[in-house]
């Protein structure tokens, strides 16, 4: 995911994950502020809108929950 790359200036990292990598607690780059600037940056680049209600850690547990969630909001 090049916003993750993008956002947690991961340097090139994002390339070797998969949908079953871990985000929360194993990026230490991902703190809350850069969960914020990763939801910003995911609702610019797809067109879609997340309530508040709609994320929480579970939705960043890994790659995969986080995909899954994008793609919830684009179909």
């Amino acid at each position: 995911m090049s916003i993750l790359d993008e956002i947690l200036s991961l340097q090139g990292r994002s390339a070797a994950m998969t949908a079953d990598s871990p985000l929360l607690g194993a990026v230490p780059e991902l703190d809350s502020m850069a969960v914020v600037g990763v939801i910003g940056a995911l609702e610019e680049r797809f067109e879609i809108f997340f309530d508040d209600d709609e994320i929480d850690g579970q939705t960043f547990a890994t790659v995969g929950s986080l995909v899954d969630a994008v793609r919830a909001k684009v179909s």
